[in-house]
């Protein structure tokens, strides 16, 4: 029986061993890695040895490709560490990133920085969070000693099984023979071992299992289905006299709007939605205490276009720098295809607005509100499609979606009801520009009609009338206005299949460059401060 129990203990330790590597490789599948991901913050640690960077942020990397990066420098006595996910294919502050294949972050020295600069990164989750200044063994000699540890041991487990093997047979033919003989049976005492046929596996789309701490501050906006407030995100959890913050945006949505908020969940769950050009999305949480559904994003304190042309007069630089990222933000989500060539579901955004867009710091622009969006997924019947209902605002309602004549057999259809609102924005912007001379107070498209025009005004002025914002002449003295208003017409046009596609229309202001550098436009005119309040027209 001791022999027998022997037997048992180390079958026991094989099958966890197996166990144990199958999880390993179950980590392996996740899709996007989990990284440290912090600004640029100061550090005690001193170049030397090993070090914890001091990041209480855990990131889901944006693209399938990212790397964790640590990286160090001392300047002038100061010292930080910077902390990001990053593709290994695009330059990072003009480096190209080796060795990231690691498990661990083994810092490199370069020089010709500015400053004592060294760099690391690595592919396993949250790799980045300890880093190691001094050489470390090879994944080769790590392996060399993995093996020759385990040989001894496998060996045994070959001789136990072996042995185990034989005596099984062995009682097995006693017991055989002492039938024959008439003997009374002998039962070996066996335990049974049930296994759990439940398991329990990871949401590869949220690994947090706690709230982020968050700081409600102040509201910014308010639509139909949300409020939106400027928030304080805590990086560190440990209580202090000073912390850490990351100023984001919270998109509240009441218990009752849970299909709105999960909407704009999926579809910014989508990896592939990432771009320059759309609203950077951090994560989603269900606050079940408070029976609200939160959506946490980046801030950006210029608030929405409407706000900014509103209390702005811009150049002509302002006008190509706002529109072409415009155009480029609705044609990245028209494609098919990623900027690395891979291939995407298209989305149909169906609320674009100047007030669903954002300004960012650099004056360009980035979609956002995705309530409503839909995925032009091939495999949708036209039944599914039917269901979307008529939806957007209808002061932006292309003609067909105002009639609720959409061809619902063709899904380039809602792009192209989606570049119709995006030739009202970019009308907004060029009335808005000191190119066009004399620069009138900011009006919405259709600015003729009450605040908040109901869809049977809107068949009016669009479908009865055909229609448009007017375009003066005087816009048209300016080369780069002229081509641009010959692009708007082009992509309001009544017919669908003749509008232009959002890729043509970026295609076009990449063209219109040249002219920027021509351009004696002033800079633009701030007539209030940077940071102002984000109003949805809804």
């Amino acid at each position: 029986m001791e022999l027998l129990r022997f037997s048992a203990f180390w079958c026991g330790m094989i099958l966890f061993g197996s166990s144990l590597l199958e999880e390993a490789e179950a980590s392996r599948m996740k899709l996007n890695k989990l990284c440290k991901f912090c600004d640029i913050q100061p550090t005690n640690c001193s170049g030397k040895g090993n070090c914890k960077v001091e990041c209480g942020i855990t990131a889901i990397c944006p693209q399938k490709e990212d790397v964790c990066v640590s990286i160090w420098r001392k300047k002038d006595g100061n010292v930080t560490f910077d902390t990001v996910c990053h593709n290994p294919a695009e330059k990072l502050y003009g480096l190209v990133l080796k060795d990231y294949n690691n498990s661990e972050c083994e810092m490199k020295e370069l020089s010709g920085m500015g400053s004592k600069f060294f760099i690391c990164s690595c592919s396993e989750d949250e790799c980045n969070e300890r880093v190691f200044f001094d050489p470390r063994p090879t994944e080769p000699q790590v392996m060399a000693v993995i093996l020759v540890s385990l040989v001894p041991l496998l060996v045994m487990a070959t001789v136990v099984i072996t042995f185990f093997y034989f005596y099984r047979v062995c009682r097995q033919r006693n017991t055989h023979c002492r039938r024959k003989k008439g003997s009374p049976l002998e039962i070996d005492p066996l335990v049974i071992i049930e296994e759990d046929s439940s398991s329990t596996h990871a949401n590869s789309l949220n690994h947090n299992t706690e709230l982020l701490p968050i700081e409600l501050d102040v509201q910014v906006g308010k639509g139909r289905f949300a409020e939106v407030y400027k928030a304080k995100l805590k990086q560190g959890s440990s209580v202090s006299v000073e912390q850490s913050f990351e100023t984001v945006a919270i998109k509240i949505f009441s218990h009752e709007e849970y299909p709105s908020w999960k909407n704009e969940k999926d579809i910014f769950s989508d990896a592939d939605l990432t771009h320059e050009n759309v609203l950077h999305f951090l994560t989603a949480e269900d606050r079940k205490e408070q029976r609200q559904y939160w959506l946490i994003t980046a801030y950006h304190p210029r608030g929405n276009l409407q706000e900014y042309l509103t209390h702005n007069i811009i150049s002509w630089h302002d006008l190509w720098l706002l529109g072409g990222s415009l155009a480029r933000g609705v044609a990245h989500l028209h494609s098919d295809r990623t900027p690395c060539g891979r291939s995407k579901v298209p989305i149909a955004h169906r609320d674009i607005k100047s007030s669903n867009i954002l300004v960012k710091n650099d004056l360009t622009c980035c979609l956002c509100d995705f309530g409503l969006a839909l995925r032009l997924d091939n495999s949708l019947s036209v039944d599914e499609l039917a269901n979307s209902g008529q939806v957007g605002t209808a002061r932006y309602m292309a003609p067909e979606v105002l009639e609720s004549r959409i061809n619902l057999e063709n899904i380039e259809s809602f792009k192209q009801a989606d570049v119709y609102s995006m030739a009202l924005v970019l009308w907004e912007i060029i009335s808005r520009c000191s190119a066009i001379g004399d620069v009138k107070a900011y009006e919405p498209p259709f600015g003729n009609l009450r605040e908040h025009p109901c869809v049977e005004s809107m068949k009016d002025s669009v479908l009865r009338d055909r229609g448009r914002p007017e375009i003066p002449n005087s816009w048209t003295n300016h080369s780069g206005i002229q081509m641009l208003c010959a692009s708007i017409e082009d992509c309001w046009d009544h017919d669908p299949e003749a509008r232009l596609t959002a890729h043509c229309v970026a295609e076009r202001f990449n063209g219109m460059e040249y002219l920027d550098k021509l351009s004696d436009c002033s800079d633009s005119e701030e007539k209030i401060p940077e940071e102002i309040f984000v109003v949805d027209e809804k």
